[in-house]
């Protein structure tokens, strides 16, 4: 999809991809992008006719990198926890960094009440792929006793999922990029212990 785009297309969305992190889809305007990008509302209705057009493109984008990045994982990574820890450790060095601080589609879950619906499903979809690959991981890693689940691998990942989630939110909260390495970190331990 990402080459199907003009360059212009791109800025819009790399910029909208950072204010969605920042501020969630009612966190910014066409205006805020046209500022960014140097460019006139026209100029942006023209590529993204709607905000939702432009947010469902971005979602689309941030679903294919994630689903991409995490069959690369696994094709040079084969131990299950080495694979969720390179997993966390991304966006541990995200947050240090701050190249990205929060999830987009954990920002626009908080807002699904009121986004439009076809941003919201791209939204939903991400967070199945995502609980569907850490299920995987789980299972895969229960299996070769690597990891002591004290559920089925579905809710399991769906705790660490949250956990994960929750300490972007508390790392952000604090402004302390250290407490998301502590509550993750904890979650995995919680997985290895007496495995």
């Amino acid at each position: 999809m990402e080459s199907e785009l003009s360059p212009r297309a791109g800025e819009i969305i790399a910029r909208a991809r950072t204010l969605l992190a920042a501020g969630g889809y009612n966190g910014f305007s066409y205006a805020d992008i046209s500022a960014s990008v140097g460019i006139s509302k026209a100029s942006v209705h023209h590529h993204f006719p709607s905000k939702a057009d432009l947010v469902q493109t971005v979602v689309k984008l941030y679903r294919e990198e994630a689903r991409t990045g995490l069959a690369a994982m696994e094709r040079q990574i084969s131990d299950p926890l080495a694979q969720l820890q390179a997993y966390t450790a991304y966006w541990d060095a995200c947050i240090r960094d701050g190249s990205s601080s929060f999830c987009v589609c954990a920002m626009l879950a908080a807002e699904l009440p009121s986004i439009p619906e076809l941003v919201a499903d791209e939204v939903r979809g991400h967070f199945c792929d995502l609980a569907a690959w850490l299920a995987g991981v789980l299972e895969k890693g229960a299996a070769k006793g690597v990891f002591r689940l004290r559920a089925e691998p579905e809710p399991e990942a769906m705790a660490l999922m949250a956990t994960v989630h929750g300490a972007m939110l508390s790392a952000r909260a604090l402004g302390d990029p250290e407490v998301f390495a502590a509550i993750v970190g904890a979650s995995v331990e919680r997985l290895t212990r007496a495995a």
